[in-house]
């Protein structure tokens, strides 16, 4: 009988978690024996991910809000949280957890009339940096990760755009994180230290940038191309092509005349594969994305994107790109945006996406790139204490055409970066299998990742 109903699981796929968010599984259970059972799950077997969890509400209420969306029987819970508990996790495009501000610092910076680029620089640092120090952002900082069972983030450590001081900056501070607390999260240079991580019950980030870093001199193509090195021997191991816009190397998504690659381009993605950078189409238009894995020799990816098939956007990929992509031997990841996944837009939309990747590609070629973060629930009360100050116009890389999609708190709790454990479960909902659900947890970007550096 339980094999019958696995093979019904796998051939039905969403459709079993469509049933299970209507609530007409035959096997479900009321809802405060689905809480007791989780509150008992969470006590004994899965403690040493989410004792913490318990202790802080808001992670606690998105859960439960995801949950309920959800609607797991308690054996899809169980199978779920234990599977995500037991596998090698990786958020193949995201941001750790991030402190709050200090907002005495802050506002008297404000009062000395620091600029905008000033402040900016202090939330950025405070926000990435500041649970070293302090105590209680410390807390906050690793409970998030327990709460979220995510043993490595592909982490967005260079700022939007080619210049190179602009792009040292945020890497300077997740350096600095990442030294000051290797004993909890390290910087990881290889797929190995990763595996290392795990085993040492510690975390990792393996960076990546969002833009290519470029002199911009101007002297010679090969000038132009050595800070892709410089910038891989200080750890970077992917590189967005474009941001939105159109660059030196291609049309941004939100670029209305989708031109490809230019010639520049071309030998970016050249040199990047000579390095061992994951060439990432994420943020770039629809024809730079498709020429750009059409030239790459190694596996390349859309680490945070959508199906365009299922909601058109700037930010999602047609399937042609998709294939291309694909047949790189690379993958798309999955973002956890309102707007970006269309429908509910809300954990349940976001698992459509995962599954029209599986079946019309294959569970080789997809993973979960949040795109979002945990902040601190301690970040409003010091937000409070900050005076208003002239707020900049539109910055150059924000270009977002406007859309009517209507974003909820719904939908974005039901996505929160704490809930990682109910994407696999999720998963389980849709009757995959353990080992084309740890594919997509961290089997896909492991894969990538070391055929790259290979």
């Amino acid at each position: 009988m339980k094999t019958k109903r696995r093979d019904f699981l796998k051939l039905s796929g969403l459709a079993g978690l469509t049933l299970a968010s209507e609530g007409v599984l035959g096997s479900m259970k009321s809802e405060s024996n689905q809480t007791a059972f989780h509150n008992r799950l969470i006590n004994s077997k899965l403690e040493g991910n989410f004792t913490d969890y318990q202790s802080d509400d808001q992670i606690k209420s998105d859960f439960e809000l995801a949950k309920n969306i959800l609607r797991p029987t308690p054996k899809q819970l169980e199978r779920g949280l234990e599977l995500h508990k037991n596998s090698l996790v990786i958020d193949c495009y995201g941001f750790m957890p991030r402190a709050a501000y200090d907002g005495q610092q802050i506002s008297a910076a404000i009062n000395s009339k620091a600029s905008i680029l000033e402040i900016q620089d202090m939330q950025e640092d405070m926000s990435m940096t500041r649970f070293i120090h302090n105590p209680k952002e410390r807390q906050e900082f690793e409970n998030a990760w327990k709460a979220a069972g995510v043993t490595c983030i592909i982490q967005n450590a260079g700022e939007e755009g080619n210049e190179i001081k602009r792009l040292l900056k945020r890497l300077a501070h997740f350096t600095h994180a990442t030294d000051m607390m290797s004993e909890f999260v390290r910087k990881a240079a290889t797929p190995k230290d990763i595996i290392q991580a795990q085993k040492e019950n510690r975390h990792a980030l393996y960076f990546s940038g969002n833009g290519v870093p470029l002199p911009q001199d101007w002297i010679s193509v090969e000038d132009e191309l050595r800070y892709i090195s410089v910038f891989f021997h200080l750890g970077i191991r992917m590189m967005h092509l474009t941001y939105n816009r159109r660059n030196v190397i291609g049309d941004g998504c939100a670029e209305v005349a989708n031109g490809g690659l230019s010639d520049f381009g071309r030998a970016v993605v050249k040199e990047m594969n000579r390095v061992g950078v994951i060439v990432d189409i994420a943020h770039s238009g629809w024809q730079t994305s498709l020429e750009a894995a059409q030239l790459s020799a190694k596996p390349m990816v859309a680490s945070h994107t959508t199906v365009a098939a299922i909601k058109k956007h700037i930010r999602s990929k047609p399937d042609n790109v998709i294939r291309a992509i694909a047949d790189t031997g690379g993958y798309i990841g999955i973002c956890c945006i309102p707007r970006f996944l269309g429908g509910t837009g809300d954990i349940v939309q976001m698992m459509k996406h995962i599954d029209y990747v599986v079946k019309k590609f294959g569970s080789d070629h997809v993973a979960i790139g949040t795109d979002i973060s945990y902040t601190s629930q301690f970040a409003s009360d010091e937000n409070r204490i900050i005076p208003s100050y002239r707020q900049e116009r539109t910055r150059w890389e924000a270009l977002w055409p406007a859309d009517d999609f209507k974003e909820t708190p719904e939908m974005i709790k039901s996505m929160a970066w704490t809930n990682w454990p109910l994407f696999t479960v999720g998963m389980v909902q849709m009757g995959y299998s353990d080992d084309d659900i740890q594919k997509i947890l961290s089997g896909n970007s492991m894969r990538v990742a070391n055929a790259v550096l290979s």
